[in-house]
């Protein structure tokens, strides 16, 4: 689904999953052209404040020594550590002051890779009078695919934005994409 036959409208939500330094080129845990989706999500950004649509963004933002890291037994190396450079937001991601920052992975004793993973967000769009999402951000296969499963779950309708999202690597975001039609979630190759 591409903005031009996507219409965003009041009961709609933009969500932007882990745009962060770290998950982008140079970064920690970078994935291969993660930078690709800031332009796509900033025109998605724009179409939802100009339809007064909210924008939600979500952020890894780990303790030192976190339980998903390698070091802990973890998969992951150091990443999105709270108050790094790394956890930062892309610097081109326009972030609108009005976005709600959801902020995950804070837990000592678990990953939190979905957004609504005990952060209240499901309570908030509820509270909002949002009942379709549409989701982009990084990774597909991981962060972007756990919020669009929970996001299912939870009962919204959601939207991926395919080309406003990339995977640790293809054959998992293809299995990741199959997820999430499984779900229920609408993706622009299987509608």
């Amino acid at each position: 689904m591409t903005l031009s036959n996507a219409t965003l409208c009041p009961g709609d939500a933009l969500i932007v999953v882990d745009v962060q330094n770290d998950f982008c080129p140079g970064g920690a845990l970078a994935i291969e052209e993660g930078d690709k989706v800031v332009p796509v999500l900033n025109h998605w950004i724009e179409s939802a404040t100009a339809h007064n649509v909210p924008v939600y963004v979500s952020r890894d933002w780990h303790p030192v020594d976190h339980i998903s890291f390698e070091q802990r037994g973890g998969p992951w190396p150091p990443h999105c550590i709270q108050d790094s450079d790394g956890a930062g937001f892309h610097p081109d991601l326009r972030v609108p002051e009005s976005a709600v920052k959801v902020t995950k992975g804070v837990r000592f004793d678990q990953d939190q890779n979905s957004a609504f993973d005990q952060t209240g967000l499901a309570e908030q769009l509820r509270h909002d009078g949002v009942k379709r999402l549409f989701v982009g951000g990084l990774a597909e296969d991981v962060c972007v695919l756990a919020t669009v499963l929970d996001g299912c779950k939870e009962g919204f309708e959601v939207v991926l934005i395919p080309d406003a999202t990339r995977p640790v690597t293809i054959p998992a975001g293809e299995e990741a994409r199959r997820k999430m039609h499984a779900a229920g979630a609408h993706l622009e190759a299987a509608d």
